[in-house]
């Protein structure tokens, strides 16, 4: 497979499960807000830090409100970490590489990116923007379904593999970092009568309430929650289980000792946690995210490095 093809296979994914974890992140706040008191401050601001788009929103708006945000994270294409612009962008990818993959899949790209565009248009207001927010988030499921159940396990469903997985697991760090961030260094009066209320908010966010009731059996507490989220191996969106499954797809391919070892240090760092003296530590708790971040970050380089640079160029800097 030519380096570009993969490469533009592994964004397609990872732009996909962007589309549909902002757009997941954007409703469970969206109904949140509903069930806190209005004294409370308002969290539309952490929900834009979690995107890492702050400085770009800055730039557009002027207040950090519900309309604002809204527009922002959903519609806004002068915003990279939009959902419209990560559907564009999953279309594009895949615009380009539409021989390697069943033609239902583009289809169904096609048509969720040109629904997400007519909406937008149309408007979001609050009666149109949870219906806007469900269909992206069941297109793109679907859209990965089709592609669980139509290619062929090989080259180009690894790449896809790799791209959603890694995609995942930063949005994961990153939900935990500032909600977690915020949840955990405030006062007791500002913040215990509603803290159940906001760490079922961030399970909820990672599609995880259900399974967390399943499972842990025990109310919503941050050290549980925070636990399951890290290092539960069986959770589909855990940071443990996404790390699992990329390694798994790594050593599917050849020259991946690079990238699998720096996936095998960032599982390690998250197995060895002790969550608990993290949850005490609201500080060493974001030095831990940011570091497994730095973690992510350097995995994805690697691959980047042996997969999708020439292969003259990759060897030059492997000799170096």
């Amino acid at each position: 497979m030519l380096s570009r093809v993969a490469e533009n296979l592994y964004w397609m994914a990872r732009y996909v499960e962007r589309a549909e974890d902002t757009a997941r992140l954007v409703n469970v706040t969206n109904h949140l807000m509903l069930d806190l008191p209005r004294r409370q401050p308002l969290m539309w601001s952490a929900v834009v830090d979690i995107t890492g788009g702050s400085e770009d929103f800055a730039n557009l708006y002027d207040q950090p409100n519900d309309r604002n945000v809204m527009q922002f994270l959903c519609a806004d294409q002068r915003n990279p970490g939009s959902i419209l612009s990560a559907l564009a962008q999953a279309r594009e990818n895949l615009r380009t590489t539409r021989d390697v993959v069943p033609r239902e899949v583009w289809e169904a790209t096609n048509q969720l990116y040109m629904t997400a565009c007519a909406q937008s248009e149309a408007g979001l207001g609050h009666g149109r923007s949870e219906l806007f927010l469900k269909q992206i988030i069941s297109g793109c499921q679907m859209m990965r379904g089709l592609v669980e159940g139509t290619l062929s396990y090989g080259t180009a469903r690894t790449f896809m593999v790799l791209g959603r997985q890694i995609e995942r697991a930063d949005m994961t760090t990153r939900i935990l970092d500032v909600r977690s961030g915020s949840l955990l260094s405030r006062g007791p009066d500002d913040i215990r009568p509603f803290e159940h209320l906001q760490w079922m908010s961030v399970l909820k966010s990672l599609t995880a309430y259900q399974m967390y009731r399943q499972h842990v059996r025990l109310r919503v507490r941050a050290t549980d929650v925070l636990t399951f989220l890290l290092q539960d191996q069986n959770l589909p969106r855990s940071v443990t289980r996404s790390l699992w499954d990329a390694s798994r797809a790594l050593m599917s391919l050849p020259r991946h000792e690079r990238a699998l070892a720096a996936v095998t240090q960032v599982r390690a760092d998250v197995a060895e946690a002790d969550v608990g003296g993290l949850v005490r530590s609201p500080e060493g708790l974001h030095d831990f995210i940011n570091d497994l971040q730095i973690g992510l970050g350097d995995l994805h380089d690697a691959i980047r490095r042996t997969y999708f640079t020439p292969l003259e160029a990759a060897l030059q800097m492997s000799a170096a």
